[in-house]
């Protein structure tokens, strides 16, 4: 009880700290669900204070955030929490650019400004298309989205086409996330890692019919046996929301030196020191084989639809194209060849390497400048803003 009476009391302080700012001050504001929205926007955060020199709000709801702790002039940071402070903080919001990485923006707790003409700008935490795995309208209430690539652009003017929804200013992004991987694998040596074990990543989605909740005892077990280095990187979701399910994994494998739980999803370690994946419908596959040409396992599973509106869209969604293009599908009825199927994909890397390039180039804007592209674009509609002297 006296943890959350505290916690209330620094969100408290965080908003009426915050609210105190002058309009000046709250140009550009970040907001940050978890620890892991930061990721997401470092590219651009370090565009903007480097380049531009930008002064920075950023808003967080984890008490954890390492962002509170740091001590860059330029960014001013504030824990809000994720209750009836944060509610009423967004609900009051004086700031010219409010950017964010959570979809259902006025749909659900988090609601536009009713008090001053906030531009809103969503960045994607993934790559996945926008009308299979996000509810109907989680990016209505946007007035700027920028785009990780095509898909997302004609899924977007599809959508407002079909509900006769304004058009949106759509920015052609990329993806930081991906970019961070690109960046980090430059950085590394690659390893011939034929002759020692194999390690194999299993990265699944979040939900009731996802891979770890649905078959991952039994997929760890399987690959265990067969004698790979695994681990298993739980979606943030499940860590937060099933409790049972990560204990079950630890009491089972955590004292199997062949096994690692890894709950931190910035870290790219075992992205990197893995030679496959193993997935259902997660965004971590698409960084793990566009950003490392690796490739990647997909279990098939049935799909998380949280827009059952979404056929109507006649878009294929991104997830499908690269599960036909990076990769091989497995049915959970045959789990058991799941090492004899890696083995084989494994062999194959260099095939399967040589045409991702081509397939990340067609399908993801800006590939390594997304930082530079996004920063650009949140420069030039607060240029924009102040033009048409709002505020």
């Amino acid at each position: 009880m006296w943890k959350k009476l505290g916690l209330l009391f620094q969100a408290w302080s965080g908003m009426q700290a915050f609210n105190e700012l002058d309009i000046e001050e709250k140009d550009v504001v970040f907001y940050s669900e978890d620890n892991a929205s930061w990721v997401h926007f470092e590219p651009i955060i370090k565009e903007l204070l480097e380049k531009h020199r930008q002064k920075i709000c950023y808003l967080t709801s984890s008490i954890d955030d390492p962002i509170l702790k740091g001590n860059e002039k330029l960014i001013r940071s504030f824990y809000i929490g994720n209750g009836m402070i944060r509610t009423l903080l967004f609900s009051w919001l004086r700031v010219r650019l409010m950017i964010m990485t959570m979809p259902d923006l006025e749909n659900y707790y988090i609601k536009r400004s009713k008090v001053y003409p906030v531009h809103y700008i969503y960045v994607f935490h993934n790559m996945a298309s926008t009308h299979m795995v996000f509810r109907t309208g989680a990016y209505d209430h946007y007035d700027t989205i920028f785009c990780v690539g095509p898909h997302h652009e004609k899924e977007i003017r599809t959508a407002e086409k079909l509900y006769g929804l304004p058009a949106k200013n759509l920015v052609e992004h990329g993806n930081s996330r991906l970019d961070s991987v690109l960046f980090e694998a430059a950085k590394r040596e690659k390893k011939d890692s034929s002759n020692g074990q194999k390690r194999i990543l299993i990265a699944p989605s979040y939900g009731k019919n996802a891979l770890l909740e649905t078959c991952g005892i039994r997929l760890i077990e399987i690959l265990l046996n067969a004698g790979y280095f695994v681990t298993a990187r739980p979606h943030p979701l499940t860590v937060r929301d099933n409790n049972s399910l990560i204990s079950q994994i630890t009491q089972k494998y955590g004292s199997n030196a062949n096994f690692l739980l890894e709950t931190d999803v910035a870290s790219q370690a075992s992205l990197h020191s893995s030679q496959l994946l193993i997935s259902d419908y997660s965004g971590a596959a698409f960084e793990f084989a566009l950003g490392l040409g690796k490739p990647v396992v997909f279990v098939d599973l049935p799909r998380n639809i949280n827009n059952p509106k979404y056929t109507e869209h006649y878009c294929q969604t991104f997830v499908r194209f690269i599960r036909s293009q990076n990769g091989y599908v497995l049915s959970t009825d045959n789990l058991e060849k799941a090492p004899e199927l890696i083995d084989d994909l494994i062999s194959d890397r260099e095939s399967f390497e040589s045409k991702i390039e081509t397939i990340r180039s067609e399908n993801i804007y800006n590939v390594g400048l997304s930082g530079e592209m996004g920063a650009k674009a949140v420069i030039e509609q607060l240029e924009k803003i102040k033009e048409e002297n709002v505020g």
